[in-house]
């Protein structure tokens, strides 16, 4: 073999090590790990992958919802940037918790506690449904570690429903709850994708019936109002049609909440269409500071 062939093998072969050895640091970035964080009440599973240099990315789900119900945003995310999902708790396969509290500041303390244990001091937050909840409220009371909140399809503000609108369901709920649960979630399961069903009422199925109780209450006696004003951060609000209503966040503050609008999902609008909801994600992080 001639020395400029042989110098021209050694490059290639370099090359395909080096692209090799690229590609595998990548797929390791992008691995996740399960962890157990101790929260105030209780043990908290977290699924935690991915690295960067960019802001990490912070995903909470909905009302008895798991961090697999991001699984597609983690996947999107982690080949270029940290991002974690937590199961709060009584919920996924995080534990009941101790003190049986699940008011939202109880449930944005989980959100601190796994920040806290992850060393995670600045990042994009994420919250779906209920966790939209969870997220504002944790925004609310640690500004400065929110880059930026993106809340998809959320809680609306209690305050600006009709008095009692929300006593006539939870009552149903206390009386028949396995039927009236299963019920409810399948109207807002109405245009879900192939699949996404059978997952979500599978979530819905292994939460603790006093998990699902304590958050609905919970979500009673939430001052959304009051956290928007304490958190000066952007907040963009992915909705669907089942969230447009007066007491809708993005329509109680205008002008702090912006808002985009997804048709053709369920209320799972990330599982059912995740390709437009990523891309919703890529440009809302894109501006975040």
């Amino acid at each position: 073999m001639s020395e400029r062939v042989a110098l021209h093998c050694g490059v290639r072969w370099t090359t395909a090590l080096l692209v090799a050895a690229a590609w595998s640091a990548a797929r390791t970035a992008a691995e996740a790990r399960d962890l157990r964080v101790d929260g105030p009440a209780g043990a908290l599973h977290v699924t935690d992958g991915g690295s960067g240099p960019d802001l990490a990315v912070v995903f909470v789900p909905s009302l008895a919802g798991s961090a697999d119900q991001w699984s597609a945003q983690l996947t999107h995310l982690r080949p270029r940037r940290r991002a974690v999902a937590i199961e709060l708790r009584g919920h996924g396969r995080s534990e009941a918790p101790r003190d049986g509290r699940y008011d939202l500041d109880a449930l944005a303390d989980d959100v601190a506690a796994v920040a806290d244990r992850l060393e995670l001091r600045r990042f994009v937050l994420v919250g779906h449904s209920l966790g939209g909840g969870v997220a504002l409220a944790y925004a609310a009371r640690h500004p400065q570690q929110v880059a930026a909140l993106l809340l998809a399809d959320p809680i609306d503000d209690p305050s600006h429903r009709p008095p009692g609108a929300s006593t006539p369901f939870v009552e149903k709920l206390e009386a028949q709850y396995s039927t009236q649960i299963e019920a409810y979630w399948s109207q807002i399961l109405e245009g879900a994708a192939p699949g996404v069903r059978d997952a979500v009422v599978a979530d819905l199925r292994k939460t603790p019936q006093a998990a699902v109780l304590g958050c609905l209450r919970a979500i009673d006696r939430f001052d959304a109002s009051a956290a928007l004003s304490r958190y000066p951060g952007p907040i963009l609000s992915i909705v669907t049609r089942f969230n447009d209503v007066p007491s809708s966040l993005h329509r109680v503050a205008p002008s702090r909440v912006r808002s985009l609008r997804l048709d053709g999902t369920s209320h799972w609008l990330q599982m059912d269409n995740p390709t437009a909801f990523n891309r919703m994600l890529d440009d809302f992080i894109a501006a975040a500071r």
